[in-house]
């Protein structure tokens, strides 16, 4: 579909992204540009608006519309068990130190509509961790955190939820964490008992605890340099000493400011520690 106005488009999502930070609190000024141009002109294609004057309108007259644009600018791609080796990872180098703490907190950072909340949960019921631990699920998408809360999803990951849980070290039957109906599937509620599961914005909002263990895994990547940086110092911040930073294959703190304080626990995962 032809834009009007097409040669001013990133010219006016600059304005527009100025615009939605004053109107709505919410600031993508540090999210890489290629990946914001390519979502937003996809979902002016899906509401048939030829015209970023068309967008803006309905973005600011409509709070439901507004919420739909931010489930498309927010990258919520996710699965449980993603990547099998970075949870058996976890299992295997993390958790024996952690189960030596008396109480564990951890912050599940951009944990969008929850496969990777209750992957967590599972792995720690499993090492007999859960009941002594303390998640922190955040995301900037209220939306995906209603469905984190639910613990929904659907029936058709299963068989691919199931393989990547016995990939990642899993000791029991997977289907006995959670009950069918109609073609979803809910989880155990139990697994989610001490989790507390709110808004928080990486790009805008502040440290608010400490944490023995940090899972920030395929947000980074859509960010800019100067943001990934802000977001590691944020990391930083709400670190215990010898605490551990899992940022997955995707993401990496060469480069970044805090990396002389972290030491390699899992190169090929991307999980460190820190040691100053």
């Amino acid at each position: 579909m032809k834009l009007e106005n097409e040669a001013h488009f990133e010219q006016d999502v600059e304005e527009l992204i100025k615009e939605i930070h004053t109107q709505y609190g919410y600031d993508f000024s540090g999210y890489a540009r290629a990946s914001v141009y390519r979502r937003i002109k996809r979902f002016l294609s899906q509401k048939h608006l030829t015209s970023m004057e068309a967008l803006r309108k309905e973005l600011f007259s409509d709070s439901y519309f507004f919420e739909n644009f931010l489930q498309e600018i927010t990258v919520n791609v996710t699965e449980m068990f993603r990547d099998p080796s970075f949870f058996l990872s976890l299992r295997e180098n993390v958790l024996p130190i952690l189960s030596t703490y008396p109480f564990i907190k951890i912050w599940d950072a951009g944990c969008s509509s929850g496969e990777e909340l209750f992957s967590l949960a599972i792995l720690l019921k499993e090492e007999g961790l859960l009941d002594r631990t303390k998640i922190y699920a955040t995301d900037i998408n209220q939306k995906v955190l209603k469905q984190a809360k639910a613990g929904i999803f659907s029936a058709a990951n299963m068989p691919n939820y199931t393989a990547g849980y016995y990939a990642a070290g899993g000791k029991q039957e997977f289907s006995s964490y959670y009950s069918s109906n109609y073609g979803s599937v809910k989880f155990d509620s139990s697994l989610v008992k001490n989790v507390v599961i709110y808004p928080h914005n990486l790009a805008t909002d502040f440290s608010f605890n400490e944490f023995h263990l940090i899972l920030c895994r395929n947000v980074l990547i859509y960010f800019t340099r100067e943001l990934q940086e802000r977001v590691f110092k944020l990391f930083d911040e709400s670190m215990v000493g010898l605490g551990y930073l899992a940022l997955g294959k995707k993401e990496t703190l060469a480069m970044s400011g805090i990396s002389s304080d972290y030491n390699f626990v899992d190169k090929n995962n991307r999980i460190y520690r820190k040691i100053n």
